[in-house]
């Protein structure tokens, strides 16, 4: 791939210095095409999950694929380590296969599409954008099986491959594709869309090299790329500490279990500095598992989540690309649970995923305290309901919840949100409108949030009434563990499932599970986690307290976490200042991180008593994967 790039430029780009005013100039107009290209995707494609709460991430990168504007990192990488034809004006690639990018996408239902960008038959970037589908076949609606064994069972693969040729599409592949999908006519449409913004993008970089010609276009680009390094670098060396007489920052999370009563599963990592290079090793995570939370964690996605999350902690205007990524250096064992090996199934990996955020979270933080985050973001819920209406039509729809952001240094959790900042809730009057549903309730759950000096986002819930006879299938965790507090915070309250019929009977429905059969009248309750807690909650100012209460955030009850008496709607001073000294003495020492258990094992046997369900049984791991995170 690379050789046959070089072909394609014979002659190298000459690198000249480009003067701050044109380096600014350059890196807004690639700034605001990125933003253009999310703007005509959400404005075209059919999907909710696309159209309303904008699961999808664009990029343009530079010739080399490295990512200059964009949100989730360059998926590039992969594809060009991978992929072994040739690249020409007028192509554009398709894949939905973790495996054959090297992770660069993680499940079938994103389909991502690459097109390089030539001027004058030289190639001078890249564009690239992917979007979660909402089906792609499989064994189930949505293409998420909770139970899949092998990804064959989670929907149509689609190896690196060209769907435009030339500049012509290849409508015969295309129509294989979307044959195999209960929504053919939303990938249509979500498809088009996406190339739509390929095509914005590749106006606007010509653009730019018309105005500036191509050298400079392509030497703003490396110095926007060396502007991130030396601004990563500046925070590497702020927050990650070097390894003392060989002790390493050392952190570790559950996932809690596998939808197959199974768990939980460990994710674990070291973290120390050597000079400017951060090291992250996941020695010691669980081995993959034989059910599909297994996430492939391509080395260079991590380091992405790694400079999203530092970049947005510290300085959010710092540009975010893949300048840094020679600063960092990752390890992740073959077989282990964040790289199985091939044909895992992956279709559950969104739980992994939203993990690696706290595991992040408590990695980052040991260095600097004062910069720790709770947990939080800790999974990314999704619902989905289908089936056919009264009418005989399919409805299919695909929803991502959102759980309590964690308490931060910064300030207090925002409540019902999500750490992906481009993410949007579904509008109800959207939900009532295109599905047979009605929304009986949408509120933050008051007090769900970890009590703190700054209090932990709240959860939220969503009362669904379903309207026609379907199924729903639910992907959500924290439900046996807690999203913990830290520097003394507390912990956020766990996520529940509960099932009203319409005869009045209720169930307690398991985090993961597909095609639960509901009937008209039928009312679930979709209640998320809230965010752990920063710092200690007697500390907090009472007046603050006050204001939540009367904002439903907290109750009257709740208040008392904090040490504050509420009487009156207004705080009662002296019996607040009595409460608070109390409290104080019976704290103790405060922890670093309050998980809300001592061991996995006290966990567990307080799971049925506290959850309503038996605790899932410790993971059996066979073969050569047991040895995998030895």
């Amino acid at each position: 791939m690379v050789a046959q790039i070089i072909e394609a430029n014979p002659t190298p780009f000459s690198r000249v210095d480009v003067d701050p005013i044109t380096l600014d100039i350059v890196e807004n107009a690639l700034r605001n095409a990125r933003n253009e290209m999310d703007a005509v995707l959400f404005r075209t494609a059919m999907s909710p999950g696309i159209r309303e709460q904008h699961d999808a991430f664009p990029l343009i990168a530079n010739q080399e694929g490295k990512m200059v504007v964009g949100q989730f990192g360059s998926f590039l990488y992969g594809f060009m380590e991978g992929y072994e034809g040739t690249v020409e004006d007028g192509d554009i690639f398709i894949t939905n296969d973790p495996y054959s990018c090297d992770g660069a996408v993680s499940h079938l239902n994103d389909w991502l599409l690459m097109m390089p960008i030539f001027h004058e038959g030289k190639l001078v970037s890249w564009a690239a954008m992917f979007g979660h589908m909402t089906d792609v076949g499989g064994k189930v609606p949505g293409s998420l099986p909770t139970d899949a064994k092998m990804i064959y069972e989670e929907g149509i693969i689609i190896p690196p491959t060209k769907i435009y040729r030339g500049g012509e599409l290849q409508n015969e592949l295309l129509n294989i594709l979307l044959h195999n999908t209960r929504m053919p006519e939303w990938n249509k449409s979500d498809f088009f869309a996406i190339i739509a913004g390929l095509r914005l993008a590749e106006r606007r970089v010509r653009e730019n090299i018309e105005r500036f010609g191509t050298d400079i276009y392509i030497s703003a680009m490396w110095d926007m790329l060396d502007r991130n390094k030396a601004a990563m670098g500046a925070i590497i060396q702020m927050i990650i500490p070097e390894a003392v007489d060989g002790k390493k920052a050392y952190f570790e999370d559950w996932i809690d279990d596998d939808g197959m009563g199974n768990g939980p599963y460990k994710i674990a990592c070291h973290l120390h500095r050597e000079g400017e290079i951060a090291y992250f090793d996941f020695t010691g995570s669980d081995p993959q598992s034989f059910s599909s939370i297994n996430f492939l964690l391509n080395e260079e996605m991590f380091k992405m989540f790694f400079g999203a999350f530092t970049i947005n902690l510290f300085d959010p205007q710092i540009l975010f690309n893949d300048g840094f990524y020679d600063l960092v250096d990752v390890h992740i064992p073959e077989g282990c649970i964040l790289k199985p090996q091939k044909p895992a199934a992956l279709s559950c990996r969104t739980h992994m995923l939203g993990r690696i955020f706290d595991l992040m979270g408590g990695l980052l933080g040991q260095g600097a305290p004062d910069a720790l985050n709770a947990a939080g973001f800790s999974d990314s819920p999704h619902f989905m309901y289908s089936g056919f209406d009264k009418d005989g039509d399919w409805y299919q729809l695909f929803q991502i919840g959102f759980g309590g952001v964690p308490g931060r240094p910064a300030g207090d959790g925002p409540d019902g949100h999500s750490m992906w900042p481009a993410f949007t809730n579904v509008p109800n009057e959207f939900l009532e409108a295109y599905f047979p549903l009605r929304i009986r309730e949408y509120a933050t759950i008051p007090d769900s949030g970890g009590a703190g000096v700054h209090r932990g986002g709240n959860g939220i819930t969503i009362a669904y009434e379903m309207l026609e006879t379907g199924e729903v299938s639910i992907h959500d965790d924290r439900w046996l563990t807690y999203p913990w507090g830290v520097n003394g915070g507390e912990p956020g309250l766990r996520s529940t499932k509960r099932l009203v019929r319409a005869d009045g009977t209720e169930e307690n429905i398991p985090s993961k599970c597909d095609r639960i059969a509901v009937e008209p009248g039928d009312i679930l309750y979709f209640n998320t986690w809230g965010g752990g807690g920063w710092g200690n909650p007697l500390e907090r100012d009472p007046e603050l307290v006050l204001r939540d209460m009367k904002r439903g955030l907290v109750t009257v009850e709740g208040a008392k976490r904090y040490g504050v008496v509420l009487k009156s709607g207004g705080v009662d001073q002296a019996a607040t200042a009595k409460l608070r000294k109390t409290m104080e003495g019976q704290r103790g020492e405060p922890e670093l991180f309050s998980r809300g258990f001592s061991s996995i094992e006290e966990l567990k046997a307080r799971c049925l008593k506290e959850t309503g369900f038996e605790p899932p049984m410790t993971p059996k791991f066979r073969g050569q994967y047991a040895r995998a995170a030895e």
